[in-house]
């Protein structure tokens, strides 16, 4: 049985809700179906902020749209920025439920729900009756470079931690498929590097030369802190990539597999949750404790992640995997975001494993789960 729509409840929604198309209205249908709709809409100055991109619509082009659809009640333009834009709004307001989709979920909105005594209610993105799934980002399709996901052994590529012990970084090239937050642990800093030089998806050509070439267009003669090769690989080689480091910038070894069936394993076990972008005077490298036995212990980690992963042992690259992230914290404290223990708590029973995505302070926590994980959700693993 439906749900029946409450006319006496206010039901809050919020979102970017460029180039509007059916998932946005069937969305919209979807939570009137719980009240009278109520809709917050990201400006541009925030949408810049969290997407590092123009908008194709305009914030008042986008009110008027969204304004017109039948079961919108009312609409504006949040006031504040972040991933939390709408709090003022909401607080005026008093809905008494907040609606998002599973790309939409985090658990700073939940936290902020709870606080406010709002119910919180995720849904499935579901397309209208016979019509297929849409989001913006598949709709857009300028740009088709993807971004990259380290499993294990981050940090190794920087010559700091691997002139201290040899070792792996193991590595994941992903599809543009979600618009993954700026300052998100995700390569995005390189991926807009490769945008500058190739516009909308990477050449023919030899791979770790094309890699090489972006590796050295992101870091200039004279670049005081290099960023890890291991964003440049990771973006231009397709599938799943083990990167050896000893006592150098660039890898003295690359292995590189695109096997099909591994990959679908992959990508069948790979969940993800959206924190929030990286603070702005975020500084990872403030009470470093990087040492020999540290960079060993994240060292044998990567390598048993690798060795799990090519074995298709779900749960030892679970166990690898957070052993690589909790011996990158003993070298880098501020990696943890702040509240990841609450955050963390409602997967610890289900998860195989986690890790936070790049070097921490925000951005997406990563499951290595082989059931479905609420809340969160997966990616697509590039092929060629």
């Amino acid at each position: 049985m439906g749900i029946l729509r409450n006319k006496n409840k206010k039901v809050f929604v919020s979102g970017c809700y460029d180039m509007l198309h059916s998932g946005h209205v069937a969305f919209f249908e979807e939570a009137s179906k719980l009240g009278d709709l109520y809709v917050g809409i990201g400006s541009d100055a925030t949408i810049r902020q969290l997407k590092a991109r123009k908008t194709i619509n305009s914030q008042e082009e986008r009110l008027y749209m969204v304004q017109a659809l039948k079961s919108v009640k009312k609409a504006w333009i949040n006031s504040g920025s972040g991933i939390l834009d709408f709090t003022e709004e909401v607080k005026r307001l008093r809905p008494d439920i907040f609606f998002v989709n599973s790309d939409g979920h985090s658990p700073a909105k939940e936290q902020f729900c709870k606080e406010n005594g709002i119910e919180y209610i995720v849904s499935e993105r579901l397309p209208h009756r016979g019509l297929p799934v849409r989001s913006t980002t598949a709709l857009r399709k300028e740009c088709l470079i993807p971004y990259r996901i380290d499993l294990a052994g981050g940090w190794i590529d920087q010559t700091f931690v691997n002139s201290l012990a040899a070792g792996d970084v193991v590595t994941i090239s992903i599809e543009p498929e979600y618009e993954f937050n700026d300052r998100s642990g995700m390569a995005t800093s390189s991926r807009k590097k490769a945008i500058e030089l190739w516009q909308t998806n990477i050449p023919e050509g030899d791979k770790e030369k094309l890699a090489k070439t972006l590796f050295c267009f992101e870091n200039p003669p004279g670049t005081t802190y290099v960023s890890g090769s291991q964003d440049a690989i990771g973006i231009v080689m397709p599938g799943l990539c083990r990167l050896h480091y000893d006592n150098g910038f660039w890898p003295v070894g690359i292995e590189n597999i695109t096997d099909n069936d591994l990959l679908s394993w992959l990508e069948q076990r790979i969940w993800i949750l959206p924190l929030y972008p990286r603070e702005s005077d975020f500084d990872v490298m403030a009470d470093t404790h990087i040492e020999k036995e540290l960079a060993m212990q994240l060292s044998r980690a990567a390598e048993k992640c690798w060795q799990a992963i090519v074995e298709r042992d779900a749960v030892l690259w679970g166990k690898y995997t957070t052993e690589s992230f909790e011996a990158q914290k003993r070298m880098f404290p501020h990696m943890e975001p702040k509240g990841f223990e609450q955050m963390l708590q409602p997967y610890k029973n289900s998860a195989l494993g986690w890790k936070v995505s790049g070097a921490g302070g925000g951005g997406y926590l990563i499951f290595i789960s082989e059931k479905p994980l609420t809340n969160c959700f997966q990616i697509k693993i590039r092929r060629n």
